[in-house]
């Protein structure tokens, strides 16, 4: 079990096994309280989708920002930045997604700064 991960059902991040989860860790679906609280939402759905659906209608090797994905959903695009990265995250664990950096693939889990979205 040491050393076995799982990506949270909201944000996407990487859980990493913890022994106070040894008897629990097949429930584990959450990185944290603030996760299970949220849990993913229809708004959250729609995010993926819209990801899809800009990554389709380029070339199959373009990329998008997670900017654009907020753009075309809402006027008001700044507070859908985090909710656009963990869409980003939760794709990338279900392995439709790449996350990259200057053009190399990075885990969505610890990448910081500006990232492109990229159909695997």
């Amino acid at each position: 079990m040491n050393g076995e991960t799982k990506t949270c059902a909201v944000c996407g991040r990487t859980i990493e096994w913890r022994k106070k989860w040894a008897r629990s860790w097949a429930e584990v679906k959450y990185c944290s309280d603030a996760c299970r609280k949220k849990k993913a939402s229809a708004a959250d759905l729609t995010l993926e989708q819209k990801i899809l659906e800009l990554l389709a209608e380029r070339a199959r090797s373009s990329t998008i920002c997670p900017s654009e994905v907020a753009r075309a959903v809402a006027d008001d695009w700044r507070p859908l930045m985090e909710p656009v990265r963990e869409a980003a995250r939760r794709l990338v664990a279900r392995g439709v997604l790449v996350i990259t950096q200057h053009g190399h693939e990075v885990d969505p889990s610890t990448a910081r700064g500006a990232i492109r979205l990229k159909l695997r």
